[in-house]
């Protein structure tokens, strides 16, 4: 991957990551609470995801699906490889 995958190709990955067990809920607040810091103005999603509890796991997955755009499939083939 040449470039950071965009936050739809990302919120596939940790869907797919929690939903076969590979990814924590914890792990994907962390990764909103730093696109929050990264953004220029903060979305709703973002705010849902990092104010969600570690213990939620369907909460996060729900709030995950929020994210809007397009999905890069080679990257997102790439990422879930790596796995």
């Amino acid at each position: 991957m040449s470039s950071t995958p965009n936050h739809r190709t990302m919120a596939e990955y940790y869907i797919q990551g929690l939903t076969r067990g590979f990814v924590t809920a914890a792990e994907v607040i962390r990764w909103s609470d730093e696109v929050i810091v990264a953004a220029p103005k903060s979305e709703d999603w973002m705010l849902d995801i990092s104010t969600a509890s570690e213990d939620d796991r369907m909460g996060v997955l729900h709030h995950l699906h929020a994210v809007t755009g397009e999905i890069d499939q080679a990257t997102l083939t790439t990422l879930l490889a790596g796995r």
